[in-house]
């Protein structure tokens, strides 16, 4: 069975590097998501709903040949693979998602991402980003628990496209619009589902959150005591154990 891995913000394909060696299942694939490791096409305007619709048409290509897959997101890769989980479950095995919390009604942006929404404090945001150059966002990103060599992986691809996607995605996102596409959740439990849940993430939701946004979509949970938001950059070989059981169980 396929395996699919879906990256969100502001990563590449590389923050799957140490995890992908320890996983029993495959053949994995890595989808770069347009703007994050991968070409922007003419025409998109990189709101949530158009990389929903990437993600689809990407999918659609992968299970004519190879059958339903299990798919993987993590962050806003998350927030697509809930997406799909939700408009076109026929397309998959099984999914995997870190962030279903952020589309519990309740969920308030984190701080970073109020700034990237609003006209003028997100553009000076990302322009900082852009200015400190990718040493400086490395030891920023290995700071708060991404593994070191991951992260200059990852910064090194850090550019103006980028910044720009980071600024149309998050600002298509404010609420109530992720309130208004949690309201399906239920539509996920068409296929198994697995909601990881990082003890140390505190970007995407409160516990309370998290467990509600779960058990509406009908998914299980996986508490990652101790790791953080890139728990398979931190912890890769547990985070593979836990996603070889979860595919065994399916």
């Amino acid at each position: 069975m396929t395996v699919v891995l879906v990256h969100g913000n502001p990563e590449t394909p590389a923050v799957w590097d140490l995890l992908v060696p320890h996983l029993a299942r495959g053949p994995v694939v890595r989808l770069a998501p347009p703007g994050f490791g991968a070409p922007v096409p003419p025409g998109f305007g990189g709101t949530v709903l158009e990389y929903r619709d990437w993600l689809v048409g990407e999918l659609e290509r992968i299970v004519a040949e190879e059958g339903p897959v299990d798919l993987v997101g993590h962050d806003w890769g998350g927030g697509h693979v809930v997406n799909v989980a939700t408009a076109r479950p026929d397309l998959l095995r099984s999914w995997v998602s870190d962030v279903v919390g952020i589309f519990d009604r309740d969920y308030v942006w984190h701080e970073l991402a109020q700034a990237w929404q609003q006209p003028g404090v997100g553009e000076e945001a990302v322009a900082r980003m852009l200015a400190a150059g990718p040493v400086a966002n490395a030891e920023r990103l290995t700071g708060l628990g991404m593994d070191a060599r991951v992260a200059e992986r990852i910064t090194a691809a850090f550019d103006e496209t980028m910044a720009d996607s980071i600024l149309r995605l998050y600002r298509s996102a404010a609420q109530p619009v992720m309130a208004e596409l949690g309201a399906d959740l239920e539509e996920a439990a068409a296929r198994p589902g697995l909601a990881l849940m990082p003890s140390e993430d505190h970007m995407v939701g409160t516990e309370e959150q998290r467990h509600r946004a779960a058990a509406r979509a009908g998914a299980r949970v996986e508490v990652l005591e101790g790791l953080g938001h890139w728990w398979m950059a931190q912890d890769p070989e547990r985070g593979a154990a836990v996603l070889d059981r979860f595919w065994a169980a399916v």
